[in-house]
């Protein structure tokens, strides 16, 4: 099994848990190193954990040693757009700086295939269509600079050093782990379906919307929902292309479609049978009408194939979830 053992950074946060039953089903042996200040040790079921920070070289070097790591999935950056408005030092120390101590251990070590779960925020501002890696990158918030950051970063570190990376873009996560083991326990809660869910489950009085007055269809924000099953299956198509020899990139994640926000609410008023009261707010700061990703390339190249195309079925499996850990994971 040590010629399958995967480094997972973040692993015990949303994405990267999922990430881990996901490699431990096909034969992998997914090491978790999480620093648990957004992930939950509940959360990992599926290989060895070892509780430490990526920016810790010490710890790097003890799992780079204790641990024959073929690869390296990296989601241990942080996420909130509206927080890295409000404490850009935090995201740039944690999603760059520790990113490069991380290329830095991995160098050391002769680790030399990384998959880095980007963003499609590092485009900035959408004309409305689906977006395709070739359009313009001009991130608005910290945070999709952050990204945008690192990935220049690792274009010059496989120049200098060797070391193959592929970058996925996504926007929205969503859902949760169909047989019910995993699911999404943000603290606090700051992505729309499961705050709707809390809403419907009456832990929150109301849904607070973020502006009605955009140039849409309904006057709301348009995202696409992408499920973390599927996420994880582009994240193991890119990671067997680098370990059969193959190059890296940079591969856009997205349905090719969108929901409103109003549409996101009216479905699973529809799914949960619940009211869920909503008010409207002012605009927050970096949110723009429309952001859609063409996965077109990466269903060339990578053979992507995404299972949960229907926003019933991504919200389902997420009620699911926060019916049965309605408090989230226990502690």
């Amino acid at each position: 099994m040590a010629d399958n053992e995967i480094l997972v950074v973040g692993g015990a946060g949303y994405i990267g848990s999922h990430m881990c039953k996901y490699l431990w089903r096909r034969g992998y042996r997914p090491i978790v190193l999480d620093n648990l200040v957004c992930g939950h040790r509940a959360a990992v079921q599926w290989g060895p954990f070892i509780q430490g920070d990526i920016g810790d070289p010490e710890t790097l070097d003890r799992v780079f040693s204790e641990y024959d790591i073929k690869g390296v999935l990296h989601f241990a950056a942080y996420t909130c757009v509206p927080e890295s408005v409000d404490i850009p030092l935090k995201y740039y120390g944690n999603n760059v700086a520790n990113t490069i101590n991380l290329l830095q251990g991995m160098v050391r070590h002769g680790v030399n295939r990384l998959i880095f779960s980007s963003s499609c925020a590092t485009y900035g501002v959408s004309d409305g269509t689906p977006m395709s890696e070739d359009h313009v990158q001009h991130p608005i918030t910290p945070y999709g600079r952050t990204k945008w950051m690192v990935e220049q970063i690792l274009d010059d570190v496989e120049s200098a050093y060797g070391l193959r990376a592929v970058c996925l873009r996504y926007f929205n996560a969503a859902g949760a782990d169909p047989d019910g083991h995993l699911g999404e326990d943000h603290r606090p809660e700051t992505h729309l379906i499961p705050i709707i869910i809390k809403t419907a489950l009456g832990q929150r009085d109301f849904l607070s919307v973020y502006g009605d007055d955009y140039p849409t269809r309904d006057g709301t924000c348009v995202r696409d929902y992408i499920h973390v099953e599927d996420l994880a299956q582009a994240h193991l198509l890119a990671l067997e292309r680098l370990l059969a020899g193959g190059p890296g990139g940079k591969y856009n994640l997205g349905n090719g479609d969108g929901a409103t926000v109003r549409e996101v609410i009216e479905r699973t008023r529809g799914i949960t049978q619940a009211s869920i009261p909503v008010r409207f707010e002012e605009r927050r700061p970096g949110d723009v009408p429309v952001l859609i990703g063409s996965s077109e390339k990466a269903i060339r190249e990578l053979g992507w194939r995404p299972q949960y195309s229907d926003l019933d079925a991504i919200i389902e499996t997420a009620w699911n979830w926060h019916r049965r850990y309605p408090d989230g994971y226990p502690e």
